[in-house]
């Protein structure tokens, strides 16, 4: 039954917080959970309280519109049509909160409840944890993180969509610091993310598509980054499969909380049940951007033999790395009229002999545009170096017959056992694939043909080299003449101050 008469508790008004007094607000409720569970498992509890909590205050917020629009009229305020997610009688926060004796079986209660009463929106979407374990969770426990988040009011008024959706990330890169070895299929550095949303430019009204989607920052920064350009970003349609429940789950709150509506994300194992279908066949998108996992072993490497989708299209990987299975799976995924994709990769799978056949293959559609080599720890706990490859089903007629190679190794900012890509670097490596030319020591534009000679080799040391000699004596030279030039002005300007001052 949906709540009826049932009044919004009465809190008053509550400061708004600075956006730094917000993350550490959200932060704060992990030390709750410190010593009961795994840093790792923090997640599982903390966003869908998040959620929860978030869903419940603007439930208040829309009752408390109503009821001024409609001056006082209670039924009216309660009206299914005046909230965007309905609340079953008895599943808002604070009726939980009035609980102190088996709190996680009343959270869990409260939870599903929601999902029942919105199952096109929210079904599943609070994930599998186990509210109900005391043995992990005490009902002390679960009742100390409850008041941590009743301590602020987080609907919209307070906290706007941006500000919760920028908080939301930072716990995302939080947990992820925290998580050890399960952190890079939970999040992708944010600034290679910016890098690949940037060189794909989704545009408003296309579909872009990440079939690793993981909490669903690449989807979510190609909405965003329309945003902050001023363009309508709500048209862009975004479509994601994760093969984790919980990251499933987190992937669809980060999109409610950020407030992008026109969205899929779908649970599943990509290369054995794909999620998107249409006509029995794989759904095409404008834009493919991922980070998939990599040398995956367990995976059914026969049924790839005859892939009831076609995706075989260059052969069959190895059964001790699915990298190549992903990648026909990305190209069979792209739109065959104006289908591009980005997807980061160790640099292995641009020269590793046992798929060289596949790559050969790949190399000779004429459908690689360009390859981009990142420095290392961009991944986490890796030391590796990553790279970016860059397909198009339907190449510009100047680029057709080449690729481009960038070697972008040195462009990185190190911290700790992290690297980051500056704003500056970004823009200087999607500069030089904007322009799609050579440069001396930094890219290469080699024919198709060139590089089948290469034995289809993708390896970006045989076509970009160091920079010259004659360019680095040229650059001294300058240098010097630069330095003879100044010294020489900075002389006159003494003598003219010497002479001003007597």
């Amino acid at each position: 039954m949906e709540t009826g008469l049932r009044l919004p508790c009465n809190r008053d008004s509550v400061e708004t917080m600075t956006q730094s007094q917000l993350e550490r607000y959200l932060w704060g409720a992990a030390t709750y959970l410190r010593g009961h569970i795994d840093a790792g498992d923090y997640k599982q509890y903390i966003f869908p309280l998040l959620f929860f909590k978030r869903i419940s205050d603007v439930w208040d917020e829309e009752y408390e519109q109503a009821l001024a629009e409609s001056g006082g009229d209670l039924d009216y305020a309660a009206f299914a049509e005046n909230h965007r997610f309905q609340i079953p009688e008895g599943c808002h926060w604070e009726d939980v909160r009035q609980v102190t004796r088996h709190v996680g079986r009343a959270l869990a209660e409260a939870m599903r409840g929601i999902e029942k009463a919105n199952p096109d929106q929210l079904f599943g979407i609070f994930g599998d944890a186990s509210w109900t374990n005391k043995d992990r969770l005490s009902d002390e426990t679960l009742i100390n993180l409850i008041e941590h988040f009743s301590q602020h009011r987080l609907d919209l008024s307070r906290v706007p969509q941006d500000e919760l959706g920028n908080a939301y990330e930072y716990l995302i890169k939080q947990f992820a610091d925290d998580s050890g070895h399960t952190a890079a299929e939970f999040y992708t550095n944010r600034t290679v993310v910016r890098l690949m949303t940037l060189l794909m430019d989704p545009q408003p009204g296309e579909s872009v598509y990440d079939p690793t989607c993981g909490s669903g920052g690449l989807l979510l920064n190609g909405a965003l980054q329309l945003k902050t350009a001023g363009q309508e970003y709500r048209t862009l349609k975004l479509y994601g499969q994760e093969i984790n429940l919980i990251t499933s789950s987190i992937a669809r709150m980060n999109m409610f909380l950020h407030g992008i509506e026109d969205f899929r994300i779908v649970r599943g194992n990509t290369l054995s049940h794909p999620g998107f279908l249409k006509n029995d066949e794989l759904q095409t998108f404008n834009v493919v951007l991922a980070n998939p996992p990599y040398s995956i072993k367990a995976w059914d490497q026969k049924a790839w033999a005859n892939d009831p989708y076609g995706r075989n299209l260059w052969g069959t990987p190895p059964q001790g790395c699915a990298d190549y299975a992903f990648q026909q799976h990305i190209h069979k995924s792209l739109d065959p009229k104006n289908g591009r994709c980005v997807v980061l990769w160790p640099h292995g799978i641009l020269f590793r002999d046992a798929e060289a056949h596949m790559r050969r293959n790949m190399v000779e559609s004429d459908v690689v545009e360009c390859v981009i080599g990142l420095g290392p720890n961009l991944f986490y706990n890796s030391p590796m170096e990553s790279c970016l490859l860059i397909c198009r089903t339907n190449k510009t007629p100047e680029r057709k017959g080449q690729i481009l190679f960038i070697n972008a190794v040195e462009e990185v900012r190190t911290e700790k056992s992290m690297s980051y890509l500056d704003e500056a670097h970004v823009q200087k490596i999607y500069a030089a694939y904007r322009d799609f030319r050579s440069e001396d020591g930094f890219s290469k534009v080699a024919s198709v043909k060139e590089v089948l000679e290469n034995k289809a080799s993708l390896n970006i040391s045989l076509y970009v080299g160091k920079s010259s000699l004659k360019t680095q004596e040229n650059n001294l030279q300058e240098t010097i003449q630069a330095w003879s030039k100044a010294s020489g002005e900075l002389r006159q300007s003494i003598q003219d101050l010497i002479a001003t001052l007597k």
